[in-house]
This record gives structure tokens, sequence and C-alpha cells, in this order.
């Protein structure tokens, strides 16, 4: 990431005006600092040379005490605004970054768990980049060239002495820099292990000590732990020394100034107010590039973190429609194919299905053969890689064969043949569609807060209907052993309810919910045989109340209740199908 990034001020609209702001307290403190040394040498030069007393320093102490103080203020104010400014650009970012992964879709980025450790810790680390580093690279831009105009003004010859090494600092600091960016990236990146080897392993705890497995992979957390420590170590070691070297280099060019002062002081070449004015304002020239060097390293995290954050705002997106989804009135799948991700296989292949409403159509198949991957491009998450999903508004009629299987034929809809109305799923705005669609995953995820704003999708009162629905779910027997009921807290994800009851709350929403269509994945896992007719008779209500369903299933009772029941199977992409055996001709 360069020192300012243009990709900062286009991807955080709230650092423009940070960095316009930092820009004239650098402008003014560029200028305190040289009123300062001005008045200092004016007051005390002729005091010392026997020239002037007390009544001629008297009123530039006090000039020089009120610059002091507006020095201090404008201090203040950046810094205070710096931390303001800070907190609002990584909001903006991590809401951008987690933003465009979500439109990224369900495949998007290869690594989900290293965006929670970016988007979480590792934009956490741009504070320093904007308290510290970024207010002193303005300053470079403003007081150095500033201080030596002075100087040059007041003694060439100091000032072609601070020409010529301020140099030298950018130099070394590029060579350091590099190093430290390395070390800075290698450090997110054991950060990242590190944080998505703990989130598998939280996902997964229950399972483990089930298994009593819980301890095996604390080897392993062990090792990235200490792989972290030595990453971060490695980091300060490289940041001590390039400070060591930037404050060598600098007390060397500031030594260089005051040696020449002296001995021209001594052989009368210079006047002594002209040798204290460049002997206070040549330090504080190299002081912003100085500490540029300095506060690079503290924030050379946050920087590698926002190169990250960058990569994934900027990779593009898939195209979306933009028209209005109509009145469901169904959805055709023709011949819908989907190359999946590391593998040479279509999952799935040459899918065709209908879904209509006050019907249940089931998805099954082996493991790996595209269930999934199908409810995901019903819900507009994916699109197919070949073939078409087609929504059919509601006061069309489609007459398709009520067979269990659905292989092309000349009575089902092919890519040739689109019933009338139809509209292609690809050119639909996800918004308008999304709200016509309820989806009830595997394991149900709960923001926090109580049982019934869980089931209401957010404050609301609980009355008859939602009692009724409650009762159908089941979810009432798991309200009536909790001592609290509606109003029983559940943290992040539906902590304080087992898989089990965070199904029944996700049914109970699925139920309540007026969408047409319903996307139900594999809704009876993990539930014993009376849990399972309940998620039947969810289903039967679903179907008898005029909604389409559309459900991944494995058992043999939801299979049985399905009215359409579709085969979802993976084949080899066409480019790489098996030789055939002997091949060749005769």
């Amino acid at each position: 990431m360069k020192p300012l990034d243009p990709r900062l001020l286009r991807h955080a609209r709230s650092a423009r005006r940070y960095i316009a702001l930092t820009t004239g307290f650098g402008m003014a403190s560029a200028g305190l600092v040289v009123a300062q040394a001005v008045l200092i040498s004016g007051a005390i030069a002729p005091v010392v040379d026997g020239t002037a007393g007390w009544a001629h320093a008297a009123p530039l102490i006090g000039w020089f005490v009120a610059v002091a103080a507006a020095r201090v203020l404008v201090t203040t104010l950046q810094e205070s605004l710096a931390h303001r400014a800070a907190v609002d650009v990584v909001a903006e970012l991590r809401a951008g970054v987690l933003d465009h992964a979500v439109a990224l879709g369900p495949r998007g980025l290869s690594e989900p768990s290293e965006l929670v450790t970016l988007v979480t810790r590792g934009l956490d680390d741009l504070e320093p980049y904007f308290v510290r580093y970024l207010p002193q690279l303005l300053l470079a831009a403003t007081l150095t060239p500033a201080t030596v105009a002075v100087i040059a003004g007041h003694d060439l010859g100091s000032a072609a002495i601070v020409a010529v090494t301020i140099p030298l600092i950018p130099v070394f600091m590029w060579l350091i820099g590099v190093l430290t960016q390395r070390f800075a990236t290698d450090k997110l990146a054991a950060m990242q292990r590190l944080g998505a080897q703990l989130l598998d392993l939280l996902a997964g705890l229950t399972t483990l000590k089930a298994l009593g497995r819980e301890r095996g992979p604390g080897r392993r957390v062990r090792a990235l732990g200490q792989a972290y420590t030595r990453t971060t170590m490695s980091t300060l070691k490289v940041a001590f020394l390039s400070g060591a070297v930037l404050e060598f280099l600098a007390s060397i060019a500031v030594a260089l100034v005051a040696v020449t002062i002296g001995m021209r002081l001594v052989y009368g070449d210079v006047d002594l107010t002209t040798g204290l004015t460049v002997l206070m304002l040549a330090p504080e020239a190299y002081r912003p590039i100085r500490e540029v060097g300095t506060q690079f390293h503290n924030s050379a995290d946050g920087l590698a973190a926002a190169e990250q954050a960058f990569a994934v705002l900027e990779r593009p997106l898939p195209p979306t429609g933009d028209r209005p989804a109509p009145a469901f009135g169904g959805l055709v799948l023709q011949d819908v194919a989907v190359e999946a991700p590391g593998r040479d296989v279509l999952a799935p292949a040459g899918l065709c299905a209908d879904v209509r409403p006050g019907r249940v159509t089931a998805l099954v198949g082996p493991s790996g053969g595209g269930k999934t991957t199908t409810a995901m491009v019903a819900l507009g998450l994916l699109r197919p890689t070949s073939g078409r999903v087609l929504v059919i508004p509601a006061e069309t009629p489609v007459h398709l064969p009520p067979t269990a299987q659905f292989p092309p034929t000349a009575e089902f809809p092919t890519l040739d043949t689109v019933p009338d109305g139809a509209v292609d799923l690809a050119e639909v705005d996800p918004a308008s569609w999304h709200a016509q669609v309820t989806w009830v995953p595997q394991r149900p995820v709960l923001t926090p807060g109580t049982l019934a704003e869980a089931v209401l999708g957010g404050p609301g009162t609980v009355g008859a209907r939602e009692e009724a629905a409650a009762a159908a779910s089941g979810l009432d027997e798991v309200l009536a052993a909790l001592p609290e009921g509606w109003d029983t807290p559940i943290g992040h994800g539906g902590a304080g309810l087992s898989l089990g009851q965070r199904q029944r709350v996700a049914l109970t929403r699925a139920l309540l919910d007026p969408a047409p269509l319903v996307v139900l994945d594999e809704p009876s896992a993990h539930l014993d045989a009376d849990s399972e007719q309940r998620v039947l008779d969810v289903v039967t209500a679903l179907r008898d109340s005029g909604r389409a369903v559309l459900v991944i299933a494995h058992r043999p009772r939801l299979v049985s209740l399905a009215d359409e029941v579709v085969e979802v199977h993976a084949a080899p992409l066409p480019d790489r199908q098996p030789a055939p055996v002997g091949g060749g001709e005769a």
C-alpha cells in the first residue's frame, strides 16, 4: 500500500475530510514552528550580544507563549480528530468489505474465515496509521519544505546541507520499510491462520468433546500461536533497529549544520540571531520525516490489512439483473449445471425441475452431487454455468408433466421453449427476489436478542398467530422448558439454544413469513423421530397453505412426503471426460 493510497479515499469517504483538515493543521503547525524559532532567536540573541535588554525581549516572549499555546491547541485538535476519523474510516471499510463479500456470493471468497479475522482484528490496526503515521506524513509534506525555505532565507549554506542530507532518510526508510512490510504481511497471515483454526475448533467443539478429542488440536493451536509470536517479535525488532538508524542519520545531519554554524559564528561570518534560528529550525526539518519512518512500523499491520481489504473490495461482483421479480407462480430449472470449485466436475449436471405452489419438491442424491448448490441457484445466490432458472409469474398457467423426475422431454420446457411470461432469474433484481423467498439452512444462525425477536425478526408482540406457528413447529415445547418463555435471551448465532431448538425457531419463522417460496436444507437432520414428525407437519402445513417448498432431503420419511423427487448428480466437465477404454479405431 502506498503512503497515501488513493483507494483509501475512494473506499472510505470519511477519510477525505480528515485528510483535508489534517493538511490544514499541518500547515498551521509549520507556521507556528517557524514562528517559535524566529521569536526565540529574536528575543535571546540581542540580549546575549548586549544590544538589547528585557524591554526588547518581553514582548517577544509573550508572543512566544501565545504561539506555543496555539501549537498545543492545534496538536490536541489534530489528535482528537485523528481518533474519531480512525473509528469512522475503520467502520466504513469494515462495512464495505462485509457488504462486498455478501454481494460476491457464497463462492466469492476462497477463505471466508480469513475475512472474519480481517474485518475484526485486522482493520483495527489501521488506527495507528490515522493517529500517528498520516499526520506525520502530511507534516513532512508541509513543515519540512517550509522549514528549509526559511533556513534558506537566513543562510543558504545551512539550507544546502539540509537539502543534501534530507534525501538520505527517505532512502533508508524505503529500504527498511520493504523489510517491515514483509514482516507485517507475515504477521497478518499468521494471525489469520490462528483465527481460522480457532473458529473451526469453536464451531466443532461440541463434536470434539463428544468424541473425547477436545484436547487433540491443542498442539496445532499452540504451534500457530508461537508462529504469530515469532512474526510479531520480528516486526518489533526491525522497528526498533530502524528507529535507531533514522535517529542516527538525523543526528549526524543536524550535527553537520551545528558544526558549520559554530565555526562561522567564531569567525564572524554569521550573526547570532541567524545562527540560533538555523540551529532551532534544522531539527524541525528532519523531525517529520524521521517520525514518518518511526510511525510507519506502528502502522504497518494496518496497512497490510487495508491492502487485503482493498483486494476484496476491488474483486469484480457477479452480474445481477435489475428487473423487479414478478409475483411468484413457479420456478423452472432448465438443464442447470454448475461447475464445482476446485473440482473438475459439474455439480449439479443437467438438472431439470419445476417448483410449483402447493407442492413439495425434494432434492435427493449423494453427497457432493450439488443439492446445496441447487438451493443456492434457486435462491439467486449462484448463477448456473449453463442452463437457466425461470421465474413463472403467478398469473401464468404452466402445464408440466407431474412425473417423479424430470429428464428433458418434449413436454418439459427446454432451453428452446420458455413458458409464456417467464422471466430469467439472472435478469431479476436480487432484493426483489429474496423478498419472495424464505431460506431455512441446516444450521440456522440467529441474531442476539430475545426468542420472540428471533421469531418475529425484530421487536414485536407475540400473538395468537405466533403461538399457533410455535405449536405447529414444536417450539411450544421449547418455550415450556424455558423459565422466561418468549423473553428468553439468546446470544450471537443462537447461543443458549441447541441446534434442534434453533431449527424449530427457523421453522416457526418460515411458517410466519408470507414468502411464497420456501427453501429448506435437510430440516429433519439431527432430530429424533418425534421431532422429525414435527418437521414433516411443518412442511405439510407450508404446502397446504399454497406455498412452494423446495427441500434438500436425505431421510426416507421426508422424501416420501414430497410430491416431486428430483435426483441431483454430478458429472465430469465436458472437456475432461475420461478416455474410453481400449479407444481407437479398429
